[in-house]
């Protein structure tokens, strides 16, 4: 899944355009973010691009602190 700062419209418009098939949620109020690093104050306009391979048991397994979008879908398959 993703995380955006966005609202709900926003999010909806930008994975019907790129096509995602995962689910893109909002994080308006910077809460996850803050949380997971990828603002570092709840004024932040937009996230870090980070990311993060959270296994079954709900635990991190693997935190990926700078993400190009074209190579990372690759990059986590390997980890999986």
């Amino acid at each position: 899944m993703g995380i955006s700062f966005d609202t709900q419209e926003a999010n909806l418009a930008f994975a019907k355009k790129f096509q995602y098939d995962f689910p893109l949620l909002c994080d308006t109020d910077r809460k996850i973010g803050l949380a997971y690093g990828a603002a570092e104050d709840p004024a932040a306009s937009s996230a870090k691009r980070i990311s993060y391979l959270i296994g079954p048991d709900g635990k991190v397994k693997k935190a990926y602190p700078s993400v190009k979008p074209a190579e990372h879908p690759a990059e986590v398959l390997a980890d999986v």
